[in-house]
This record gives C-alpha cells, sequence and structure tokens, in this order.
C-alpha cells in the first residue's frame, strides 16, 4: 500500500465534521509516523501558501520535489492540500499537534521545516508574511532562534549565512569540538537515519542540500583556522 494510499485511509476514518488537525493524535508510532509527516508538511504547506495571499503553480510544483506523488495519487494528495487550505483551524493548532507528535524527537521537526522552507522559496519570492508564518511555526515546534536563523541563511538568498551558526557552534568554540560537531551532522544526515525518523523516502532528497551547507560551513572555518 502507497503512503498515498495510507493516507487516504488516516483521513477516511475521520468522522463526519472533525477538522485534519484531529487526524494527528492517530499517526504518532511507526509506521502511521510518515504518514503524519507527510500530511503536516503538506497540511502546513497549505496553510503558508494562503500567507502571501495566493497560491502559485511553482509552491504546487513544489509539493511535487518535495514527495514524488505518483500520477494515480495526485487526487489523495489533492484531497490533503485541499482540505487544510479550507479547514477553519488555524495553522497554530496545526503545528501545535505536530509538535506533540514529534516532541521526543526535534530533528523530525527540523526536517519538517525544510520542507516549509522549499515550498516558500518556490516561487523565488520570500514574502514578509511567510517569514513571519514560519517564524511562529518554529516557535511553536520549540526550534531555538539560532536554529531559525540557520534555515532562513541556507535557504534565502542574501540572508547572512554565518557558517558557525550552520554548524551550531560559536567562533570561540575549540576547532576539535566544531569539527565533531561536523562530523555529527554528516552522520545525522544519512539517508538510513532520515528513514529512521519517520520521513518518507521521497522527502529525503531534502537532506542533501543540507550537507551541502554542513560541508561549505566546515571548509570555511577550518580554513580560518588553519590561516
Amino acid at each position: 500500500m502507497s503512503i498515498w494510499s495510507r493516507i487516504a485511509d488516516a483521513l477516511s476514518a475521520l468522522t463526519l465534521g472533525e477538522g485534519l488537525s484531529s487526524v494527528f493524535e492517530k499517526l504518532r508510532t511507526p509506521p502511521e509516523r510518515t504518514v503524519g509527516f507527510t500530511i503536516a508538511v503538506i497540511a502546513l504547506g497549505a496553510k503558508m501558501a494562503k500567507a502571501d495571499g495566493h497560491v502559485t503553480r511553482d509552491e504546487v510544483t513544489a509539493f511535487r520535489e518535495v514527495f514524488h506523488i505518483p500520477a494515480q495519487e495526485e487526487d489523495q494528495a489533492a484531497r490533503v492540500f485541499n482540505l487544510a487550505r479550507q479547514d477553519v483551524a488555524g495553522f497554530d493548532i496545526y503545528a501545535a499537534r505536530i509538535a506533540k507528535m514529534f516532541e521526543r524527537d526535534s530533528h523530525v521537526i527540523y526536517d519538517l521545516m525544510e520542507g516549509l522552507f522549499h515550498i516558500a522559496l518556490a516561487d523565488g519570492v520570500y514574502h514578509p508574511n511567510e517569514d513571519d508564518f514560519l517564524h511562529e511555526v518554529s516557535n511553536i515546534m520549540g526550534l531555538s532562534e539560532a536554529q531559525f536563523r540557520q534555515l532562513r541563511a541556507r535557504f534565502v538568498e542574501g540572508a547572512h549565512k554565518d557558517p558557525y551558526d550552520v554548524l551550531g557552534v560559536t567562533p570561540s568554540t575549540p576547532l576539535s569540538e566544531i569539527r565533531t560537531a561536523w562530523r555529527a551532522l554528516v552522520c545525522d544526515t544519512h539517508p538510513d537515519r532520515l528513514a529512521a525518523r519517520g520521513l518518507p523516502a521521497e522527502a529525503v532528497r531534502m537532506a542533501e542540500k543540507r550537507l551541502i551547507d554542513v560541508n561549505a560551513a566546515w571548509d570555511e572555518i577550518a580554513g580560518q583556522k588553519v590561516h
């Protein structure tokens, strides 16, 4: 059974009149966490798509880049998107439910925020309302200000990209500890680790950009420290 069929099953279990956010309580353990993660990105992405006042074709295409949607499953994916867009529940309700679902795994929250940034930048414009949306979602989900700045720096062209922020260290951190932090991040980005966190296979591709940024940050810092 495909992930989209499992999503359809999860949605069909909702009683008439319930909002989409109520499904998250039922998806907190494997393998349902993969379904929950997928619904979370699409649902919050649908809410965010309204933040700048309109939904563009590029933003819809971005969903296809984060999640490979087979032609026969497009109706199920569209159903999730439309339910989220029409649901009267605010995005803060969604974010709080998702944060509770993954409260013991901050890595998954970071993965999810990466997906949202990818969708936000799909049309080539980072709208102030999208920044406000993502910042508040990040706060609700318990990410630090440094983590949010790290994400914004990596995705938003022209944003300050401090290599120390990327690795989660400071300029005063000894090089040996920075190296340890870098290696841990590289290890954490391994596809097997991502799959173990409940990400669908299609979403693992988002980690490729993270790995490039992590390695570039280490190269920059190591070059500065050596010279």
